[in-house]
């Protein structure tokens, strides 16, 4: 029998994968919402339209497992520094390989060993989970606009960070903002 890593990255299909973690979240109560499948949907056009060279199989399953066990709440921060390794634990009980876990926890380099390379991917992740959180109401705010996003991404979030993807990350906004519907 599968493991559920090997189901959902064996899935091809974006709305599949979707719905294998729909699946997770009623068996095991994981965070999963909009936002998430959301920040999925940018990197995957990013990744796309941009015709990066990195694993797309492994950063759209990244981007809609890597907050599995966030809570919704003001405390995630403080959770998510002292239980970087239960979330490691979780992904790997579900099969999936150091690789894929270690993109995850890069999410957020306040986590990381500053000592150890990040995973390509890993810079997608973090850019696409900044960057879809501030297009999303907050309890304690509104949701910026696609500019102030970028500008605050660039400015603030990555100023002095190596995120190797953020210059071809604001000309994908650019040419998306661009395109008329």
């Amino acid at each position: 029998m599968a493991t559920f890593a090997e189901s959902i990255l064996g899935e091809p299909n974006f709305i599949r994968k979707v719905e294998i973690v729909s699946f997770l979240k009623k068996k095991q109560n994981i965070f999963f919402n909009n936002t998430i499948i959301m920040k999925a949907e940018i990197a995957r056009e990013f990744i796309d339209i941009m015709k990066l060279d990195v694993d797309k199989n492994m950063v759209i399953t990244a981007c809609l497992m890597y907050s599995c066990l966030r809570i919704d709440s003001q405390e995630e921060v403080e959770r998510a520094k002292k239980e970087i390794d239960k979330d490691r634990e979780f992904l790997k009980a579900l099969g999936f390989s150091d690789r894929f876990c270690k993109i995850c926890t890069e999410y957020n380099r306040e986590y990381c060993d500053k000592n150890v390379p990040r995973e390509p991917e890993s810079d997608i992740l973090e850019i696409v989970d900044q960057f879809g959180a501030m297009l999303c109401n907050r309890q304690d705010r509104l949701a910026y606009s696609v500019k102030e996003a970028m500008y605050l991404l660039k400015n603030k979030n990555l100023k002095d960070v190596d995120n190797k993807y953020l210059g071809l990350f604001e000309e994908f906004v650019d040419v998306m903002e661009d395109i008329k519907v």
